[in-house]
């Protein structure tokens, strides 16, 4: 399986501690990935009281099982833990709303160009709506596009390691990506005064220059 990074000789040295039950070094791990995890969840989720929700789980069930830790890598083993923890809840939230509507029936790739911190004023208020855009983009995937388009665009998981996170084939990885990337480009196209000139449309077919080709431009984390 590919990993995007080597974990540092502190890092090795935490876990190493975590997996003995040192409460403290497991906190570090904790520090070091909240916010990785947060992203996961709050794109899969759509909810930031529900991301939250589902990191906190995922940090108390991993501290659990930290013991049975089998060594790798421990970004990939958290953010398994997450999408299935987001899985777990958006299972539970459909459960809930199947119940609410029975009740109620009984009653009747990372785009770097999109980013220029050294920009004037204007620049820099287009840069937020724009950012703002995309994240409303994900609100029209389906969460299992959102998931694997997260890990992959905003985050660079390989489809092997995202394969692997999500438990899915990696034909079933490659489709729900390139399904998520037109969704979130045709919903784009929709505001095109948004988009630098460069991701504008360019020809009678819609397309926006760089999803050209293979597809392989990323989201900002």
């Amino acid at each position: 399986m590919h990993v995007l990074s080597t974990a540092t000789a502190g890092e090795e040295a935490a876990i190493a501690r975590a997996v003995k039950g040192d409460l403290d070094a497991f906190n570090q791990l904790v520090i070091t990935y909240q916010n990785l995890a947060y992203s996961v969840a709050f794109r899969t989720l759509q909810d930031g009281d529900a991301a939250a929700d589902a990191v906190q789980d995922s940090f108390i069930k991993a501290y659990r099982a930290i013991d049975r830790f089998q060594g790798g890598s421990f970004k990939s083993w958290i953010i398994r833990i997450v999408a299935n923890t987001c899985y777990d809840q958006l299972r539970s939230r459909q459960h809930r709303m199947t119940d609410s509507l029975d009740d109620l029936a009984a009653d009747e790739a990372h785009v770097p160009a999109l980013e220029n911190p050294a920009g004037a004023p204007h620049d820099r208020f287009e840069q937020v709506e724009l950012g703002e855009l995309i994240e409303r983009s994900f609100a029209v995937l389906p969460p299992e596009q959102r998931l694997v388009l997260t890990l992959c665009d905003v985050h660079g998981f390989a489809y092997d390691e995202i394969a692997h996170l999500a438990g899915l084939p990696m034909g079933t990885v490659k489709s729900r990506i390139n399904r998520a990337r037109a969704r979130v480009r045709d919903y784009l196209l929709q505001y095109p005064e948004l988009l630098p000139p460069a991701f504008r449309p360019r020809d009678g077919a819609g397309r926006l220059a760089s999803w050209a080709g293979d597809g392989e431009a990323q989201l900002e984390p």
